[in-house]
């Protein structure tokens, strides 16, 4: 058990060790948006990667809840924030 927020955890894996491992939310999400629009033969955003990641870690929370699930779900929402600051600069 940690004394920590999972918004702190959460936010140090997003910006810190992930992005360090894989680059901005932004970059990957829309490589992955752009493997998913062929998969699926839709366009899929960023946005929408991020949304649906969102949503598989509340159905997991659902299914066993775990903190692990939460920070996840923090996680995938900052990365959401984060897709959607760059795309207004």
């Amino acid at each position: 058990m940690t004394d920590k927020s999972i918004l702190v955890d959460a936010d140090a894996l997003v910006r810190g060790d992930r992005q360090n491992d894989y680059g901005h939310p932004y970059d990957c999400l829309t490589k992955i948006a752009a493997m998913w629009s062929v998969v699926l033969d839709t366009k899929v955003t960023a946005e929408q990667v991020a949304m649906c990641m969102l949503s598989l870690k509340i159905v997991r929370e659902c299914n066993k809840p775990t903190r692990d699930n939460r920070v996840d779900m923090a996680g995938y929402a900052n990365c959401l924030d984060m897709v959607n600051q760059h795309e207004r600069t």
